[in-house]
């Protein structure tokens, strides 16, 4: 008798976790329409829930969601100044020793305040010498504040012993999103990889670099990371201020004023900074490319680690080249992901196919970001060419407007491209098909 009742609750069990899951999936289903998703991407989701449910179902509900509207969300990021701003310096670092003297430099002449953020921060030979000059200047009376992603930034998230010397000098340590704290409010997939590293408000050096010795140190490696930075002197410095203190503020509920004396427009090098994320009401970024990539009449270089586009991006690339524009792809050979190796692969064949020069740099693993358009304009930031930059993580990026800066970065890309083979190998059949149906991973990547 107790084995049949035991049996009837198995039974009643089942059909119930069942029916829940049912359920589930379909509220799934009608938050991706609410949403208006792209057809591939609740392509995507469905195949995945119909191959892999008991993996798919709770992927979603962890990196599904996006920009979402309740009391733990990130405020909407609102810049005040104008577009194209003046500004009276523009410094390219393609050299990462180059980069991490400008940066040392940055902070030994910090005189009032040194706002730092970054996706990862990791405890090495390179960023020690960081953090003793950080407590030197705030023992000086500076004012030191750190940004840092608790998931870009895990090793030290969980060892944050090792910033006691920093906090004892007086430095503010933030950890946005932190994994283990207010549940409701840790999105695990929207992540900060924003750069941004501000000195008294003058000053401001960003690009793709995170602070480690795998991007920059004081000594040439040739294992070292091929990366881009910049800095700004002007106008535009306000505006990544703005922008590091809206994420400051959504992880301490501190708010930032910014403490500097109004100027005079100087300088010819134009620039408009343009942040993307889940605190933009509108994918200004995304549709900034898709306008300029439309506009191009000569070239269009794209220079990326990980490049996962959308086919608008893939349709409006293919369509540049049919118009006679030269459309270039500068990526890595092998890039420092597996499975990006295999999702992006079946992208690359199809602008190959469709006319378009793929180079795959054979140097250390690649990890610039940077567009060039023609003689107008080129992008630099943190912003990779893929579905995870463009919709999901909080990044930031700058359209210049200077020959100068645009013809530095093309003479950079030429070089890459001596060092690079062309066009990507013969595979299989089979593998072809394999890599196809990859692209299923890409809207979640």
């Amino acid at each position: 008798m107790n084995e049949e009742i035991s049996n009837a609750q198995n039974i009643y069990l089942y059909h119930g976790l069942l029916i829940f899951g049912g359920l589930l999936i379909v509220a799934i289903l009608i938050h991706m329409l609410y949403h208006r998703r792209s057809p591939s991407a609740i392509i995507a989701w469905i195949l995945s829930i119909i191959l892999i449910p008991y993996i798919s179902v709770p992927l979603y509900l962890i990196i599904g969601l996006r920009k979402r509207k309740n009391r733990y969300k990130k405020s909407s990021l609102k810049l005040k100044n104008q577009p194209n701003d003046q500004n009276r310096c523009f410094e390219i670092y393609t050299d990462s020793t180059k980069a991490y003297e400008s940066f040392m430099e940055c902070i030994e002449k910090a005189k009032s305040s040194i706002y730092i953020s970054t996706y990862i921060f990791m405890y090495d030979k390179v960023t020690k010498e960081i953090i003793k000059a950080l407590i030197k200047k705030a023992n000086e009376g500076v004012e030191v504040k750190i940004l840092l992603d608790s998931l870009g930034s895990i090793i030290l998230y969980l060892s944050q012993y090792r910033l006691r010397g920093l906090k004892k000098a007086g430095v503010e340590i933030e950890f946005f999103m932190p994994i283990f704290h207010m549940p409701f409010r840790n999105y695990i997939n929207l992540r900060n990889h924003r750069k941004i590293y501000i000195f008294d408000n003058e000053k401001v050096i960003s690009g793709g670099a995170n602070l480690s010795d795998e991007y920059l140190g004081p000594v040439f490696s040739k294992k070292r990371w091929e990366d881009i930075m910049f800095l700004i002197e002007g106008s535009s410095v306000e505006q990544y201020f703005e922008i590091f203190a809206s994420d400051w503020f959504y992880a301490s509920d501190e708010r930032l004023e910014f403490n500097k004396e109004k100027e005079e427009p100087q300088g010819d090098i134009y620039l408009q900074v343009v942040p993307s994320g889940p605190d933009m009401e509108r994918d200004a970024l995304y549709e900034a490319l898709l306008f300029a990539i439309y506009g191009a009449k000569e070239k269009i270089y794209i220079i990326t680690p990980y490049f996962i586009p959308n086919n608008s991006l893939i349709e409006a690339l293919i369509i540049a080249h049919h118009k006679g524009v030269d459309v270039r792809l500068i990526t890595p050979k092998e890039a420092n992901h597996t499975i990006v190796n295999l999702v992006r692969s079946s992208y690359m064949r199809e602008l190959e196919e469709a006319g378009i020069k793929i180079h795959l740099y054979n140097g250390a693993m690649l990890h610039a970001k940077a567009i060039l358009f023609d003689d107008k304009s080129v992008v630099l930031g943190s912003v990779n060419f893929d579905n995870r930059s463009l919709f999901l993580n909080y990044e930031v990026a700058v359209f210049v407007n200077s020959l100068r800066v645009i013809e530095e970065i093309e003479m950079w890309a030429d070089r890459l491209i001596t060092n690079s083979s062309f066009g990507t190998k013969n595979v299989s059949d089979l593998k072809r098909v394999f890599e196809n149906l990859m692209r299923i991973m890409a809207p979640q990547l």
